[in-house]
């Protein structure tokens, strides 16, 4: 096997772990009830948090996972096209890796909140849908950022007139 297969062998492994982790947290195991059973003890211990308040927290808590679950699945998707859908010039980021990811979270947040429908001590929810689509979203400008920040390279969608063979700049260079 040569590394540029290994590369995507392992891309996609991560990505497929990962949605294999977003089945079970849509399972009846991580239902709200279930999982108040572990984070009120907890908060409470920790910081004194008391039953009127922890719904709040509780609530927040959960979105978070959302956001911060759906934002890693979009970047593993990235990844995982990124190594499947190579572009000429090997540029660190393209609209259309982006776009593939942003696409496949949307989809997968769909899934999963349609499959929640179906468990009794679960509820789906479009609000969640738009949720995960906007964390894989932001997952996406963080990735192009970041190679815009400090990634070696080329990341930029407009076309250079420098004459790189690539066709593309990062911009005032």
């Amino acid at each position: 096997m040569n590394p540029d297969q290994r590369n995507l062998l392992k891309a996609w492994i991560a990505a497929i772990l990962w949605l294999i982790v977003i089945a079970i947290e849509s399972s009846a195991l991580l239902s709200a009830h279930n999982t108040s059973r572990i984070l009120y003890p907890l908060l409470h211990f920790l910081f004194g948090l008391d039953r009127m308040h922890f719904g709040y927290w509780h609530f927040y808590i959960r979105k978070s996972g959302h956001v911060v679950g759906y934002g890693t699945l979009s970047i593993l998707l990235f990844r995982a096209w990124r190594a499947t859908l190579p572009a000429p010039g090997n540029p660190k980021w393209t609209m259309r890796w982006a776009n593939i990811a942003i696409l496949g979270t949307a989809l997968v947040a769909s899934l999963d909140e349609w499959h929640q429908t179906f468990i009794p001590s679960r509820t789906g929810t479009v609000h969640d849908v738009v949720l995960d689509t906007c964390a894989g979203i932001a997952a996406q400008i963080l990735i192009l950022l970041w190679w815009k920040m400090f990634g070696k390279g080329t990341t930029s969608l407009v076309p250079s007139k420098t004459g790189q063979k690539d066709g593309f700049s990062r911009g005032g260079e």
